[in-house]
């Protein structure tokens, strides 16, 4: 049966993630960072002072940490360490080549999208700061384009429910508990029409989805809060210890990069013909980019506008940061981990067992140790990813449905029950389902993006021309 699904899915998404939307995604990054001269090269010092930098005066619901945390939360999951393995043995080396130069046209399309959010937000009778792509298409470009925003809010609910909210997240981490406290697979349960799974499997998916409930009913600021303090802690430990791998082997860098750029446009010189085309490679690599930065797709945004700012420029340059922390420094000490190591070669691996292989073989630890360390991260990435996508698929679903709370609540519901069959999907249908969401998603927002790219031009330009950076 899984067999079928699997054929029919990979199907969707070779379709979906075809050569025009690459281009489309990759285009739009390079038009707005000419639009805005190349301002995450010139202006992210800026950027990151920003960040911890409140602004005085301001207007919103939480403030700009906060809003980055969580957006951060929703970007750095299994993303980070499951996309990126899944994307070097789909793709072989190269594909990590283009992740990179997706994530730098990124940071523009990134920036463009907080920038709009911020501008076109809305307030509701309860005093919500309301934002996102449904309002800079409705409000920016007219209302009528109203039926792209619903479309975008409407494949936002799915990215949320069937996507990087839930099935992958919840699959990763219960994929990782497994490899740790039960490596053979022992003491399996018959689920009727389902399969066979451990008790662990099946514990960890029930302890989530009570966990996740009791957050995601707090809303934004329960959300933001365990954001706050989740996401700079396991980043800390994550990068330390990927850090520390990537030092102990500083003489294999050199080969490792040039293995990553050859392989970028001649896979087939490195991976022996088993990686595929140049296209695979830019494939797999730009789509596990999207999905772990998600610039492009347009949820960022979502978060950025409740930030307490009154200056789109200025949260569109805290926004920023979180694809250059995201993809351009964890992906990659990820990515360097499985090509330093050569996990990405060893048969039989797949997912999150790629990454804990590199791991293990790569830092001077027991192995039991690199396991759990990797284990602990995901756990947390994965769950703090699971929570803000609760919150942008609920302000999808508010926008679709005129800010009913009745709809919002029955959604929490299904989305908490989606949490807890995460772990019954497998490996490749779980990320073949989150590309095709994430790419059915990024459609309307970039065409919003090509529309507005002289709003964000000329907001950039009137807000440095006038000088307000040197205000602070």
């Amino acid at each position: 049966m899984w067999s079928s699904v699997n054929a029919v899915l990979n199907s969707i998404d070779n379709f979906v993630w075809g050569v025009p939307l690459m281009v489309l995604i990759l285009s739009g990054g390079i038009l707005l960072s000419v639009r805005v001269r190349f301002l995450q090269v010139r202006n992210l010092p800026l950027a990151f002072k920003w960040v911890f930098h409140n602004e005085k005066g301001q207007e919103g619901e939480v403030s700009s940490f906060a809003a980055l945390m969580t957006a951060l939360s929703a970007t750095i999951g299994t993303g980070n360490i499951v996309g990126v393995a899944t994307a070097v043995c789909a793709g072989g080396p190269g594909a990590l080549f283009w992740m990179i130069v997706a994530a730098f046209f990124g940071m523009a399309t990134k920036y463009s999208e907080a920038l709009l959010a911020v501008k076109y937000r809305d307030v509701d009778a309860n005093g919500k700061t309301l934002g996102g792509p449904f309002y800079y298409i409705e409000k920016g470009m007219g209302k009528k384009w109203t039926p792209l925003a619903r479309l975008f809010a409407f494949f936002g609910c799915c990215v949320g429910l069937f996507g990087i909210g839930t099935f992958s997240q919840v699959n990763g981490i219960v994929s990782a508990v497994n490899n740790f406290f039960n490596p053979e697979g022992k003491t399996p349960i018959a689920i009727p029409g389902i399969g066979s799974y451990s008790g662990i499997t099946i514990l960890s998916s029930l302890v989530l989805a009570i966990v996740v409930a009791l957050v995601v009913i707090g809303g934004l600021q329960r959300i933001s809060k365990v954001a706050s303090v989740i996401v700079p802690f396991m980043s800390i430990l994550y990068f330390v210890f990927a850090m520390l791998l990537i030092l102990l082997h500083i003489t294999e860098i050199p080969a490792a990069f040039a293995q990553i750029v050859i392989s970028a446009f001649e896979p087939r010189a490195i991976a022996g013909g088993i990686a595929g085309s140049m296209l695979v490679a830019m494939q797999k690599g730009i789509a596990r980019g999207i999905f772990s930065n998600e610039a492009g797709l347009g949820s960022a945004p979502i978060a950025a506008a409740a930030a307490k700012t009154k200056e789109p420029v200025r949260q569109g340059l805290v926004s920023m940061t979180g694809t250059f922390l995201d993809t351009i420094i964890i992906c990659n000490l990820t990515g360097l981990s499985i090509v330093i190591t050569g996990a990405w070669k060893v048969d039989g691996l797949e997912g999150v067992a790629v990454t804990t292989y590199a791991f293990q073989q790569g830092l001077p630890f027991p192995e039991r140790l690199s396991a759990f360390v990797l284990m602990l991260c995901l756990i947390f990435f994965a769950f703090t990813t699971i929570l803000g996508w609760d919150y942008y698929s609920e302000r999808c679903l508010a926008y679709l449905s005129h800010g009913s709370s009745k709809a919002v609540k029955i959604f929490r519901w299904f989305y908490i029950l989606a949490v807890f069959l995460g772990p019954y999907m497998t490996v490749s249908a779980v990320w073949t389902i989150a590309d095709i969401c994430n790419g059915l998603m990024a459609i309307p927002n970039m065409i919003a993006l090509f529309a507005l790219n002289g709003v964000v031009a000329k907001e950039t330009h009137d807000f440095f021309a006038a000088g307000k950076h040197k205000l602070d």
